[in-house]
Protein backbone atom coordinates (compact mmCIF):
# COMPACT_ATOMS: atom_id res chain seq x y z
CA UNK A 1 0.00 0.00 0.00
CA UNK A 2 1.14 3.54 -0.75
CA UNK A 3 1.67 6.23 1.88
CA UNK A 4 -1.57 7.58 3.37
CA UNK A 5 -3.52 4.48 2.28
CA UNK A 6 -5.09 4.14 5.71
CA UNK A 7 -6.49 7.69 5.53
CA UNK A 8 -7.85 7.05 2.06
CA UNK A 9 -9.55 3.81 3.07
CA UNK A 10 -11.09 5.36 6.18
CA UNK A 11 -12.47 8.25 4.10
CA UNK A 12 -13.86 5.89 1.47
CA UNK A 13 -15.42 3.51 3.97
CA UNK A 14 -17.68 6.29 5.30
CA UNK A 15 -19.39 6.73 1.92
CA UNK A 16 -22.59 4.77 1.29
CA UNK A 17 -21.91 2.02 -1.22
CA UNK A 18 -18.20 1.78 -0.39
CA UNK A 19 -18.38 -0.01 2.95
CA UNK A 20 -16.86 -3.21 1.53
CA UNK A 21 -13.18 -2.39 1.22
CA UNK A 22 -12.50 -5.91 -0.06
CA UNK A 23 -13.38 -4.46 -3.48
CA UNK A 24 -10.25 -2.27 -3.43
CA UNK A 25 -7.66 -3.49 -5.93
CA UNK A 26 -5.08 -0.70 -5.75
CA UNK A 27 -4.43 2.83 -4.44
CA UNK A 28 -2.28 5.25 -6.45
CA UNK A 29 -1.01 8.62 -5.23
CA UNK A 30 -1.61 11.37 -7.76
CA UNK A 31 -0.34 14.95 -7.93
CA UNK A 32 -1.42 17.87 -5.77
CA UNK A 33 0.48 20.82 -4.32
CA UNK A 34 -1.58 21.15 -1.14
CA UNK A 35 -3.85 18.10 -0.91
CA UNK A 36 -3.55 14.31 -0.74
CA UNK A 37 -5.10 12.99 -3.96
CA UNK A 38 -5.38 9.26 -4.66
CA UNK A 39 -6.98 7.10 -7.29
CA UNK A 40 -8.63 4.02 -5.85
CA UNK A 41 -9.31 1.17 -8.27
CA UNK A 42 -12.11 -1.11 -7.19
CA UNK A 43 -13.51 -4.24 -8.75
CA UNK A 44 -16.12 -2.44 -10.86
CA UNK A 45 -15.11 1.23 -10.85
CA UNK A 46 -12.37 3.74 -10.07
CA UNK A 47 -12.70 6.82 -7.88
CA UNK A 48 -10.63 9.79 -6.79
CA UNK A 49 -10.29 10.47 -3.05
CA UNK A 50 -9.14 13.98 -2.14
CA UNK A 51 -8.08 14.71 1.44
CA UNK A 52 -7.31 18.42 1.98
CA UNK A 53 -3.92 19.59 3.17
CA UNK A 54 -3.24 21.15 6.53
CA UNK A 55 -3.94 24.90 6.63
CA UNK A 56 -6.13 25.00 3.52
CA UNK A 57 -9.13 25.82 5.71
CA UNK A 58 -7.62 29.31 6.09
CA UNK A 59 -8.52 30.23 2.52
CA UNK A 60 -10.83 27.54 1.04
CA UNK A 61 -14.59 27.42 1.61
CA UNK A 62 -15.42 23.72 1.22
CA UNK A 63 -19.17 24.31 0.89
CA UNK A 64 -18.55 26.63 -2.05
CA UNK A 65 -16.11 24.18 -3.61
CA UNK A 66 -18.63 21.31 -3.37
CA UNK A 67 -21.40 23.39 -4.96
CA UNK A 68 -19.17 24.54 -7.82
CA UNK A 69 -17.74 21.07 -8.46
CA UNK A 70 -21.27 19.74 -8.91
CA UNK A 71 -22.14 22.65 -11.21
CA UNK A 72 -19.01 21.99 -13.30
CA UNK A 73 -20.06 18.35 -13.60
CA UNK A 74 -23.49 19.47 -14.84
CA UNK A 75 -21.70 21.68 -17.37
CA UNK A 76 -20.04 18.57 -18.77
CA UNK A 77 -16.44 19.57 -18.11
CA UNK A 78 -15.74 17.80 -14.80
CA UNK A 79 -16.26 14.26 -13.44
CA UNK A 80 -19.26 13.31 -11.34
CA UNK A 81 -18.97 14.15 -7.63
CA UNK A 82 -19.93 11.13 -5.53
CA UNK A 83 -19.54 12.44 -2.00
CA UNK A 84 -18.46 15.60 -0.20
CA UNK A 85 -17.81 16.11 3.49
CA UNK A 86 -17.63 19.91 3.87
CA UNK A 87 -16.61 19.74 7.54
CA UNK A 88 -13.37 17.94 6.62
CA UNK A 89 -13.02 18.83 2.94
CA UNK A 90 -12.90 15.20 1.86
CA UNK A 91 -14.25 14.79 -1.67
CA UNK A 92 -14.78 11.61 -3.67
CA UNK A 93 -15.49 11.69 -7.39
CA UNK A 94 -15.52 9.35 -10.35
CA UNK A 95 -12.15 8.80 -11.98
CA UNK A 96 -11.81 9.53 -15.71
CA UNK A 97 -10.26 6.51 -17.41
CA UNK A 98 -7.53 6.48 -20.05
CA UNK A 99 -6.39 10.05 -19.56
CA UNK A 100 -3.13 11.92 -19.19
CA UNK A 101 -2.81 14.36 -16.31
CA UNK A 102 -1.42 17.39 -18.09
CA UNK A 103 1.89 19.09 -17.35
CA UNK A 104 3.69 21.97 -19.06
CA UNK A 105 5.74 19.35 -20.93
CA UNK A 106 2.64 17.50 -22.12
CA UNK A 107 0.99 20.72 -23.28
CA UNK A 108 3.98 21.11 -25.58
CA UNK A 109 4.08 17.47 -26.70
CA UNK A 110 0.41 16.46 -27.05
CA UNK A 111 -0.81 17.74 -30.38
CA UNK A 112 -3.97 19.79 -30.11
CA UNK A 113 -3.94 20.00 -26.32
CA UNK A 114 -4.10 23.85 -26.18
CA UNK A 115 -7.05 23.65 -28.57
CA UNK A 116 -8.87 21.07 -26.43
CA UNK A 117 -8.22 23.15 -23.31
CA UNK A 118 -9.68 26.20 -25.03
CA UNK A 119 -12.78 24.21 -25.99
CA UNK A 120 -13.21 22.99 -22.39
CA UNK A 121 -12.87 26.47 -20.91
CA UNK A 122 -15.30 27.88 -23.46
CA UNK A 123 -17.81 25.14 -22.64
CA UNK A 124 -17.54 25.94 -18.92
CA UNK A 125 -17.80 29.70 -19.33
CA UNK A 126 -20.77 29.48 -21.69
CA UNK A 127 -22.58 26.74 -19.77
CA UNK A 128 -25.06 29.05 -18.06
CA UNK A 129 -24.13 27.59 -14.66
CA UNK A 130 -23.74 30.02 -11.78
CA UNK A 131 -20.97 29.37 -9.27
CA UNK A 132 -21.01 30.45 -5.68
CA UNK A 133 -18.29 32.94 -4.68
CA UNK A 134 -17.07 35.95 -6.60
CA UNK A 135 -13.40 35.61 -7.47
CA UNK A 136 -12.18 39.21 -7.26
CA UNK A 137 -8.51 39.54 -8.13
CA UNK A 138 -7.61 42.66 -6.18
CA UNK A 139 -9.80 41.80 -3.20
CA UNK A 140 -8.00 38.45 -3.04
CA UNK A 141 -4.62 40.18 -3.17
CA UNK A 142 -5.70 42.26 -0.16
CA UNK A 143 -6.99 39.15 1.62
CA UNK A 144 -3.81 37.18 0.97
CA UNK A 145 -1.70 40.14 2.14
CA UNK A 146 -3.60 40.02 5.44
CA UNK A 147 -2.90 36.29 5.78
CA UNK A 148 0.78 36.80 4.94
CA UNK A 149 0.99 39.54 7.60
CA UNK A 150 0.05 36.96 10.26
CA UNK A 151 2.80 34.56 9.24
CA UNK A 152 6.57 34.45 9.61
CA UNK A 153 7.41 35.33 6.02
CA UNK A 154 8.57 38.43 4.14
CA UNK A 155 7.20 39.81 0.90
CA UNK A 156 9.62 39.82 -2.06
CA UNK A 157 11.37 43.15 -2.35
CA UNK A 158 9.23 45.65 -4.25
CA UNK A 159 5.98 43.70 -4.06
CA UNK A 160 3.88 46.52 -2.61
CA UNK A 161 5.25 48.92 -5.22
CA UNK A 162 4.13 46.59 -8.03
CA UNK A 163 0.67 46.30 -6.45
CA UNK A 164 0.52 50.09 -6.51
CA UNK A 165 1.67 50.11 -10.14
CA UNK A 166 -1.21 47.74 -10.93
CA UNK A 167 -3.80 50.23 -9.66
CA UNK A 168 -4.48 51.63 -13.18
CA UNK A 169 -5.01 48.04 -14.36
CA UNK A 170 -7.55 47.52 -11.59
CA UNK A 171 -9.44 50.63 -12.72
CA UNK A 172 -9.24 49.65 -16.40
CA UNK A 173 -10.65 46.17 -15.78
CA UNK A 174 -13.43 47.64 -13.64
CA UNK A 175 -14.34 50.16 -16.35
CA UNK A 176 -14.21 47.53 -19.10
CA UNK A 177 -15.72 44.63 -17.17
CA UNK A 178 -16.99 41.59 -19.05
CA UNK A 179 -20.08 39.64 -17.95
CA UNK A 180 -19.04 37.24 -15.21
CA UNK A 181 -18.82 33.53 -15.99
CA UNK A 182 -18.31 30.36 -13.94
CA UNK A 183 -14.53 30.07 -13.82
CA UNK A 184 -12.01 27.57 -12.51
CA UNK A 185 -9.68 30.37 -11.37
CA UNK A 186 -6.75 28.02 -10.64
CA UNK A 187 -5.99 26.38 -13.99
CA UNK A 188 -2.81 24.52 -13.17
CA UNK A 189 -1.84 22.12 -15.94
CA UNK A 190 -2.40 19.24 -13.54
CA UNK A 191 -6.06 20.24 -13.22
CA UNK A 192 -6.56 19.33 -16.88
CA UNK A 193 -7.05 15.70 -17.88
CA UNK A 194 -6.70 14.85 -21.56
CA UNK A 195 -8.03 11.74 -23.30
CA UNK A 196 -6.90 12.92 -26.73
CA UNK A 197 -10.37 14.00 -27.77
CA UNK A 198 -11.69 15.91 -24.77
CA UNK A 199 -10.06 17.88 -21.97
CA UNK A 200 -11.59 17.41 -18.51
CA UNK A 201 -11.11 19.96 -15.71
CA UNK A 202 -10.83 19.06 -12.00
CA UNK A 203 -10.16 20.68 -8.59
CA UNK A 204 -12.62 23.52 -7.91
CA UNK A 205 -11.14 24.89 -4.67
CA UNK A 206 -10.65 28.44 -5.97
CA UNK A 207 -13.54 28.51 -8.45
CA UNK A 208 -16.08 31.31 -8.66
CA UNK A 209 -17.70 33.85 -10.92
CA UNK A 210 -14.97 35.79 -12.66
CA UNK A 211 -13.85 37.50 -15.84
CA UNK A 212 -13.59 34.44 -18.12
CA UNK A 213 -10.31 35.46 -19.69
CA UNK A 214 -8.61 35.02 -16.31
CA UNK A 215 -8.76 31.26 -16.84
CA UNK A 216 -7.30 31.49 -20.32
CA UNK A 217 -4.44 33.80 -19.34
CA UNK A 218 -3.61 31.85 -16.20
CA UNK A 219 -3.51 28.51 -18.04
CA UNK A 220 -1.19 30.06 -20.62
CA UNK A 221 1.19 31.03 -17.79
CA UNK A 222 0.99 27.68 -16.00
CA UNK A 223 1.66 25.74 -19.22
CA UNK A 224 4.38 28.10 -20.42
CA UNK A 225 2.58 28.39 -23.74
CA UNK A 226 4.20 29.98 -26.75
CA UNK A 227 2.50 32.72 -28.76
CA UNK A 228 1.42 30.08 -31.28
CA UNK A 229 -0.11 27.94 -28.52
CA UNK A 230 -1.89 30.99 -27.10
CA UNK A 231 -3.35 31.64 -30.55
CA UNK A 232 -4.45 27.99 -30.85
CA UNK A 233 -6.15 28.06 -27.44
CA UNK A 234 -7.83 31.43 -28.07
CA UNK A 235 -9.11 30.32 -31.50
CA UNK A 236 -10.69 27.24 -29.92
CA UNK A 237 -12.06 29.23 -27.00
CA UNK A 238 -13.85 31.83 -29.14
CA UNK A 239 -14.41 29.59 -32.17
CA UNK A 240 -13.08 32.55 -34.15
CA UNK A 241 -10.05 34.80 -34.31
CA UNK A 242 -10.00 36.92 -31.10
CA UNK A 243 -9.94 40.70 -31.20
CA UNK A 244 -6.97 42.79 -30.07
CA UNK A 245 -8.91 43.69 -26.92
CA UNK A 246 -9.60 40.03 -26.13
CA UNK A 247 -5.94 39.15 -26.64
CA UNK A 248 -4.95 42.15 -24.56
CA UNK A 249 -7.20 41.13 -21.67
CA UNK A 250 -5.72 37.62 -21.72
CA UNK A 251 -2.17 39.06 -21.61
CA UNK A 252 -3.09 41.37 -18.72
CA UNK A 253 -4.27 38.38 -16.71
CA UNK A 254 -1.02 36.56 -17.42
CA UNK A 255 0.72 39.25 -15.38
CA UNK A 256 -2.00 39.59 -12.75
CA UNK A 257 -2.22 35.87 -11.98
CA UNK A 258 1.49 35.89 -11.16
CA UNK A 259 0.95 38.89 -8.89
CA UNK A 260 -1.74 37.00 -6.96
CA UNK A 261 -0.15 33.54 -6.85
CA UNK A 262 3.09 35.03 -5.54
CA UNK A 263 1.20 35.57 -2.28
CA UNK A 264 -0.35 32.11 -2.34
CA UNK A 265 3.15 30.65 -2.62
CA UNK A 266 4.32 32.71 0.35
CA UNK A 267 1.48 31.26 2.44
CA UNK A 268 2.55 27.73 1.45
CA UNK A 269 6.16 28.60 2.30
CA UNK A 270 5.15 29.92 5.72
CA UNK A 271 3.04 26.81 6.36
CA UNK A 272 6.06 24.59 5.53
CA UNK A 273 4.28 22.85 2.66
CA UNK A 274 6.83 20.22 1.53
CA UNK A 275 5.46 19.84 -2.02
CA UNK A 276 8.13 22.14 -3.46
CA UNK A 277 10.35 25.15 -2.70
CA UNK A 278 7.59 27.74 -2.37
CA UNK A 279 9.95 30.64 -1.74
CA UNK A 280 11.51 29.99 -5.15
CA UNK A 281 8.00 29.52 -6.56
CA UNK A 282 6.89 32.91 -5.21
CA UNK A 283 9.93 34.92 -6.21
CA UNK A 284 9.92 33.29 -9.65
CA UNK A 285 6.30 34.25 -10.23
CA UNK A 286 6.90 37.78 -8.99
CA UNK A 287 9.89 38.22 -11.30
CA UNK A 288 7.85 36.96 -14.25
CA UNK A 289 5.02 39.36 -13.36
CA UNK A 290 7.39 42.33 -13.36
CA UNK A 291 9.00 41.22 -16.63
CA UNK A 292 5.64 41.27 -18.40
CA UNK A 293 4.12 44.31 -16.67
CA UNK A 294 7.11 46.50 -17.45
CA UNK A 295 7.77 45.16 -20.95
CA UNK A 296 7.59 47.52 -23.92
CA UNK A 297 4.49 45.77 -25.37
CA UNK A 298 2.35 45.64 -22.24
CA UNK A 299 0.96 49.16 -22.68
CA UNK A 300 -0.25 48.16 -26.13
CA UNK A 301 -2.45 45.47 -24.57
CA UNK A 302 -3.80 47.92 -22.00
CA UNK A 303 -4.63 50.36 -24.79
CA UNK A 304 -6.43 47.66 -26.79
CA UNK A 305 -8.70 46.89 -23.84
CA UNK A 306 -9.24 50.59 -23.13
CA UNK A 307 -10.16 51.32 -26.75
CA UNK A 308 -12.52 48.38 -27.34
Amino acid sequence: MVEHSDQVLVALSKVPGFENLDDVISITRLGGLTNLVHRVDLTERAVIVRIPGQGTEDYIDRNVEAYNANAASKAGVSPNVIHVEPSTGIMISDAVLDIETMTPKLFKERQGSPFRAGVALGKLHNSGETFKFRFELFAMIDEYLKIVSTKDVNLPSGYQEVVSAAEPIKKLLANKALPLAPCHCDPLCENFLDDGEKMWIVDWEYSGMNDPLWDVGDLSVEAGMTADQDAEMMLAYFDRTPTAAENGRMIIYKAMCDLLWTLWGLIQHADNNPAEDFWAYSTGRFDRCKLLMFSSNFQKHLDAVRDE
